[in-house]
């Protein structure tokens, strides 16, 4: 197989992996193109940053990031984005709620509530909280209207640039699985480039309409990384593929959030006593 094609098969694997778009399915591949795909995947996520950068903006042409129409726009926002990644990273933190506060701190628990394909109540209460954090920071950052929209190219970036960042710092917890599989194959000095690359063109992007929304967004994803390594560490002793997708979903949540907390700050009136 030459290197060309070797490169477009993985990030067509890419693509059907986090994506529930019509990438062509990478037919026999073998468990060292999924560690090839992962440099790729910063890059799905720009795919699917500039879709919905593309649908905020032309709702802001036509005037629905304003009065009523916003709430509407926002959910539509969440929702493409929920299809599109076929709440894969969704159903990982809703296992790692449950396994978390129902392992009790056994290891050997927690991997067998991760394991188990039903949802528990931490689960779903971790999916609602996570939906809406997200939702009111769409329709805060709606309202605000310009710049602000084009945060929502570059987070899906550097939510993905986070596993790349976990997969280098991090040993897997298990022997099979995901998590597995893309630590033994991931080309590591690619990974670290793509990680590298995506991170820095992310809070460039950031910086050319607010430096302090790049900075915080920075802070917030390193603090971020850091806290939720440590705790699989503490519990797993690495990551596994549900903590990885948990690690996305947190990492957009902090993302947007932040990033609609210090564009509104920018924005408000300063009350004066």
């Amino acid at each position: 197989m030459s290197a060309i094609l070797r490169v477009w098969r993985a990030f067509l694997l890419a693509g059907r992996f986090l994506t529930r778009w019509p990438f062509p399915a990478a037919a026999d591949a073998p468990p060292t193109l999924y560690g090839s795909a992962a440099p790729f995947f910063p890059v799905i996520g720009l795919l699917l940053g500039a879709l919905l950068a593309g649908l905020a903006l032309g709702g802001h042409v036509f005037g629905l990031t304003a009065g009523p129409g916003a709430p509407a726009l926002a959910m539509a926002l969440l929702g493409v984005w929920v299809w599109s990644t076929g709440a894969l990273h969704l159903d990982g933190l809703a296992d790692c709620a449950d396994a978390w506060v129902g392992g009790l701190g056994s290891r050997e628990r927690t991997l067998a509530i991760l394991k188990d394909p039903h949802i528990g109540a931490m689960g779903v209460v971790a999916l609602i909280l996570v939906l809406l954090a997200k939702l009111t920071a769409l329709m805060v950052m709606l309202d605000l209207g310009g710049p602000s929209l084009w945060a929502l190219l570059w987070v899906p970036v550097l939510a993905r640039a986070q596993i790349l960042w976990l997969a280098l710092t991090t040993p897997a917890a298990r022997r099979e699985g995901l998590g597995a599989v893309l630590g033994a194959h991931l080309p590591r000095a690619a990974a670290w480039i793509a990680a590298g690359a995506a991170t820095a063109v992310s809070l460039v992007a950031a910086a050319a309409y607010s430096p302090v929304t790049a900075m915080a967004a920075a802070a917030a994803a390193g603090l971020g990384l850091l806290a939720w390594r440590r705790s699989l560490l503490e519990r797993l002793g690495g990551y596994t593929g549900d903590g990885v997708g948990a690690l996305v979903e947190l990492s957009e949540t902090l993302l947007l959030l932040t990033t609609a907390f210090v564009l509104a700050a920018d924005t408000a009136t300063p009350v004066v006593s």
